[in-house]
């Protein structure tokens, strides 16, 4: 759902992009300034690191279309929604600048559907629904319903940008988005639930709401997320599906994909592929690899600066 440069137009290019810049600022304050212990912020790099490279596997859908994971509320479960923006804005920045995946003009618009929208509105829903059953069940049951909405509301925002762009038509776009996000949003849920199935059979804390408990020895648990990460980049996302996702698609099957131009800047590993090797699965593990590092990386040293920032916040208890 990332969308190209040439897709969108000025008005609605500058409207997303301070829309998405005083969301994620908000957040940036809140992780920065909020109430809460310091032990789930170490996670950011994990988390970050492991959805980088869980995007990068494409699972089929329907009619020569694929979809991959977005990740907003497996963020948001783990993280808290406002450390979950920030995490989902610097996956998507890093998408942008070193593979070209997504216009550089039209970041803002990428950021606002899938780290804003997608989070807040699929974090409120897991909220909402999660208390409807008890427990463990509850909780992956609202994280299954919210990854579900978070999807197809980005993908009904993307298609509302178009529209106002005069791209394709609303009553055409907004329905063929929808209804192909609907049957991805299905591998969304399905893979959030799992993935966090999996993570309280090993660490039950991690997904309790006092965030005193949570993440205790976080360090293991970075750990092992990162290793798990590194594995899905090298050893997985080489045998990702190669059809069109669910933007493309819709794009080809309008005709409006031909309005993509090419990026402002020079990509140095252009379409996840490492270069001077031939386009194949070693370029494509590499490139993988080298990103999900440099997402954890940047995401690292985040939660750094935010750690010391809430340290230096906090009042002194004499």
């Amino acid at each position: 759902m990332h969308i190209p440069d040439g897709f969108l137009d000025a008005r609605t290019l500058a409207a997303s992009a301070v829309l998405s810049a005083g969301a994620v600022g908000l957040a940036l304050r809140q992780c920065r300034s909020g109430d809460g212990a310091d032990r789930r912020l170490p996670l950011l790099g994990m988390t970050a690191a492991f959805v980088f490279a869980a995007q990068m596997i494409n699972f089929p859908v329907l009619g020569g279309t694929s979809g991959h994971l977005m990740g907003a509320v497996l963020a948001a479960v783990l993280l808290g929604p406002a450390a979950a923006m920030v995490s989902m804005t610097c996956v998507l920045i890093l998408q942008c600048l070193l593979f070209g995946d997504g216009g550089v003009l039209a970041l803002g618009a990428n950021v606002f559907n899938m780290a804003v929208l997608g989070t807040l509105s699929g974090y409120a829903v897991c909220r909402l629904s999660g208390g409807l059953l008890p427990g463990l069940r509850g909780k992956l049951a609202g994280a299954g319903a919210g990854a579900w909405v978070s999807v197809v509301v980005a993908s009904a925002s993307c298609a509302g940008q178009l529209a106002l762009s005069g791209t394709a038509p609303a009553g055409m776009v907004l329905p063929a988005m929808v209804f192909v996000h609907m049957l991805i949003g299905l591998g969304e849920a399905a893979i959030t639930v799992l993935v966090l199935w999996v993570i309280a059979g090993a660490r039950r804390d991690l997904l309790e709401d006092d965030p005193e408990r949570s993440a205790a020895g976080w360090r293991v648990v970075a750990g092992w997320g990162m290793i798990l990460a590194l594995g899905l980049a090298l050893f997985a996302s080489p045998f990702a599906c190669g059809w069109p996702d669910g933007l493309e698609s819709v794009a080809q099957r309008f005709g409006f994909e031909t309005r993509s131009v090419g990026s402002l800047l020079s990509a140095p590993l252009p379409e996840y592929r490492f270069p001077g090797l031939p386009d194949g699965g070693l370029a494509a593990a590499l490139a993988g690899g080298a990103g999900t590092l440099a997402v954890f990386g940047v995401m690292w040293s985040m939660s750094g600066w935010l750690i010391r920032g809430r340290r230096r916040m906090s009042p002194v208890v004499e």
